[in-house]
């Protein structure tokens, strides 16, 4: 069968579609498969021309949804983030791992071809190798996001090794995206003080200057998942998460390059412990060699191109907004 014939043959369940990885994601699935192939899912209706609200604990209703729309892949984007997670462990809990096993079982009761589940760097902790993060290392997370993103990692590859479900996922760093407001991460700093240069305003920043994370532009996440997608199974060598990196920075070297372009911006820190502890426990660098071997991950941005980018992107967006340079 062609590859061709094969996407029209995909129809695509995304959940967790208001977010900033599902907006962007839904776009790319839509460009790939065609808007009536891929419904889009969220707790809460969007605006959408193929949208189903979907609560991810109600495991009855996503099963009539995957049945009845002959779904063949999910994309399981639904998640409390790091730092919101803090406020409500418990919940987030419930959410973020018995919505994952209402995913998994949905799809093996349904035979579903692939699911996609998203990890994270917050599944690392001060134990965890900072600088070139193996593959496997000691993983200790200290939010219950990370907790629940490792063993939502678990569950992925026991479903593989039981029941043959084709489950892949990726370790995110720390996404940047112009399409959707921060939503909670301990990296969203990282999309906000973009908001703040092009509005003219200094930003305030809750991690210290010199905290280096991992970090990722959006565009650059989304060929990644596709790219992981559309391997054949016999090039998956990780049945857990694969490591993914692009760059790493720290609020000093990011704010060092907008006012390369935004002259009179200036950051200021005011430190949120909790977020600050967070970080201090994620990684420095990462070794994704397993992604670049087995299906040829590279990377297209770097620090100074995403730079550039969000704010020719975010000055489209905003123009009313727009302070001058």
């Amino acid at each position: 069968m062609s590859a061709m014939k094969q996407q029209h043959n995909q129809k695509i369940l995304l959940t967790g579609a208001g977010g900033q990885l599902g907006a962007a994601l839904k776009t790319a699935l839509r460009a790939k498969y065609g808007i009536g192939n891929v419904i889009a899912s969220d707790i809460r209706r969007i605006e959408d021309p193929n949208f189903e609200v979907l609560n991810v604990m109600d495991a009855d209703k996503m099963l009539e949804i995957v049945q009845d729309e002959r779904i063949t892949q999910i994309y399981h984007l639904a998640a409390i983030l790091s730092a919101a997670g803090e406020r409500k462990p418990r919940f987030t809990w419930d959410i973020n791992m018995n919505g994952l096993i209402n995913v998994l079982e949905t799809a093996r009761i349904s035979k579903v071809e692939r699911v996609y589940f998203p990890s994270s760097i917050a599944i690392h902790g001060h134990r965890t190798p900072i600088e070139n993060t193996p593959q496997y290392a000691i993983f200790d997370p200290s939010t219950v996001y990370g907790i629940s993103k490792l063993a939502g990692e678990l569950w992925a590859e026991y479903y593989f090794k039981k029941y043959n479900l084709d489950v892949r996922s990726l370790r995110y760093p720390g996404l940047i995206s112009h399409e959707t407001l921060p939503g909670g991460g301990t990296t969203d700093y990282a999309v906000d003080i973009f908001y703040r240069a092009i509005q003219g305003e200094d930003f305030e920043c809750f991690l210290e200057a010199d905290t280096r994370l991992p970090m990722m532009y959006m565009p650059d996440a989304i060929r990644a998942t596709l790219l992981l997608m559309d391997a054949p199974s016999t090039q998956i060598s990780v049945r857990s998460s694969y490591n993914l990196h692009a760059m790493s920075f720290t609020p000093a070297e990011i704010a060092h390059e907008i006012k390369k372009h935004y002259s009179n911006f200036n950051i200021h820190y005011s430190i949120d412990p909790l977020r600050q502890n967070i970080a201090n426990s994620w990684s420095n660098t990462i070794d994704d060699s397993s992604a670049r071997n087995d299906w040829n991950w590279q990377e297209e941005y770097d620090l100074s191109q995403m730079v550039v980018d969000m704010l020719e992107k975010l000055t489209a967006k905003l123009p009313d907004q727009v302070q001058v340079a």
